[in-house]
């Protein structure tokens, strides 16, 4: 039954797509991510055009002619200062957290033996994936609030209630935990590649196993920390939920003052120049790191523990 459904499915490809086209079947492989590609290429045209455009307060529309008047005001007013600060900060202490406890998850999945660990790290990792990220914001504000969970327990011992919410430090915590299984399925096949021989050898030389830790495994696993940093920096960036509705808006990000300028001030120059920026500053940090280490470093090698 199951040959007789792939020979039905080869004379359909047969008669959709005939012999001679098979030189193109590659391109036509390329083609939808090259349309997603082209489509976002084409709305950070019309960004970039915004972008130095200015406001007209007489019409509400912006203007005809270019200017370099919405950076000029980015440039001169502190407030996107401090904003732009508090971002990056954040979405590096988000990153260097993030990366400390995804790798000992990561390497617990991939080296334990038994199978039903191994199962249930799975589960935990992938269950939050069927939870939408504003969900899981909301979520820790039942948990965190001054009369949530957390408080009530504490107040039962006597302590408490402390302010829990509303803080860059709770922005933080939920971007830690949002970020936490992305940086995981990325460090996994980064460490599964490694064999598990060459730990072993290392301990036969006289390694502890903390220093066959640092000094053989984090090193080898290197593609997958550049690949889960790259994820987890970029993403951290640009969120807008986890400080929206966990900042309180007294601790908004980049993402926050391009949504506050396009619909609270109704400013699409300005709001594009923002948007500029935020492009422009996440795309120069990859460039760096990738110069830095090169784009090589995201090949995962199983014959790389091997020959180590």
């Amino acid at each position: 039954m199951a040959s007789r459904l792939v020979d039905g499915l080869e004379v359909v490809r047969a008669a959709l797509w005939p012999k001679p086209l098979a030189w193109a079947t590659g391109y036509a492989l390329l083609l939808p991510a090259l349309l997603v590609v082209g489509l976002l290429a084409l709305g950070l045209v019309y960004i970039v055009d915004a972008s130095f455009r200015e406001l007209d307060t007489r019409t509400f529309l912006l203007a005809e002619t270019y200017s370099l008047g919405n950076f000029q005001e980015i440039w001169e007013r502190t407030v996107f200062w401090r904003i732009t600060g508090r971002t990056l900060l954040a979405a590096v202490i988000v990153t260097a957290i993030t990366l400390a406890l995804a790798f000992p998850y990561a390497y617990l999945m991939v080296r334990t033996r038994s199978s039903l660990l191994r199962k249930l790290l799975l589960i935990s990792l992938f269950l939050p994936f069927f939870i939408g990220q504003v969900v899981r914001a909301y979520g820790w504000l039942i948990i965190l609030g001054q009369q949530g969970i957390a408080n009530t327990l504490l107040q039962q011992i006597g302590l408490g209630p402390f302010r829990l919410i509303f803080t860059y430090e709770t922005v933080i915590f939920g971007l830690v935990q949002y970020m936490l299984p992305f940086a995981v399925l990325m460090l996994a096949p980064a460490l599964a590649a490694i064999s598990e021989e060459v730990e072993l050898a290392a301990e036969s030389l006289g390694a502890r196993w903390w220093e066959a830790m640092l000094n053989v495994v984090v090193p080898m696993a290197k593609p997958g920390f550049v690949a889960a940093g790259v994820v987890v920096f970029t993403i951290s960036l640009t969120d807008f939920a986890m400080p929206a509705v966990l900042g309180g808006g007294t601790n908004d990000f980049l993402a926050n003052s391009i949504y506050h300028a396009f619909f609270r001030i109704s400013d699409p120059g300005l709001a594009s120049a923002l948007a500029v920026i935020l492009v422009a500053i996440g795309s120069t940090i990859v460039a760096i790191l990738f110069a830095w280490l090169g784009t090589g470093t995201l090949g995962f090698r199983k014959s790389s523990g091997a020959s180590a």
